[in-house]
């Protein structure tokens, strides 16, 4: 695996490790406990922040750019980038409505949401990691892979704060299972 990838894959390793806490306090939630908006809110945040803003951006800005691009040239049997894309902005309307339903202290709207977007989730890296990225190394020569990675490093740099603050919360809300 090329690092540029597994650099994209140890990212999809935090954000399974909030999903996984997200469903733990749904199932809790449907058991009978009051809803802890100040995690829902910590999720909304790392979603935004560290899914969206740091994770989607390398892969919508910079990946699938340069996949698109072979795509374009006929190299790939298929192109799911499109799904791909689709399936990010699904996941933003989830957390924007899980956003609405922390504003509204609604248990329904929050829960419904919050599961929603695991779901998709799941599935969604699923895809990436074991159709999407297996195609782009086959796809992309070693040279592009050397500059996204180089794109991604610099990324990693200028955001380092924020990815040591939210791979922290990953970690947290692992071992918050782990109890």
């Amino acid at each position: 695996m090329v690092k540029a990838i597994e650099m994209l894959v140890e990212e999809h390793k935090n954000i399974l490790r909030v999903t996984e806490a997200i469903e733990r306090e749904c199932e809790q939630i449907s058991s009978g406990k009051t809803v802890n908006e100040d995690f829902f809110t910590k999720v909304i945040d790392f979603i935004r922040n560290y899914a969206d803003k740091l994770h989607h951006a390398k892969e919508e800005d910079i990946l699938f750019k340069e996949f698109l691009k072979q795509a374009e040239q006929g190299r790939v049997h298929c192109n799911p980038i499109e799904q791909m894309l689709y399936e990010h902005d699904v996941g933003r309307s989830y957390v924007k409505a899980l956003e609405e339903g922390v504003k509204e202290s609604n248990k329904e709207k929050i829960t419904k949401n919050a599961l929603g977007y695991a779901g998709l989730i799941r599935g969604h890296i699923f895809k990436e990691d074991n159709v999407l990225y297996p195609m782009s190394e086959q796809a992309l020569s070693k040279k592009t892979f050397e500059n996204i990675q180089k794109a991604f490093t610099k990324i990693n740099e200028k955001n380092k704060n924020e990815i040591e603050k939210y791979a922290g919360f990953a970690r947290e809300s692992e071992k918050e299972g782990e109890k």
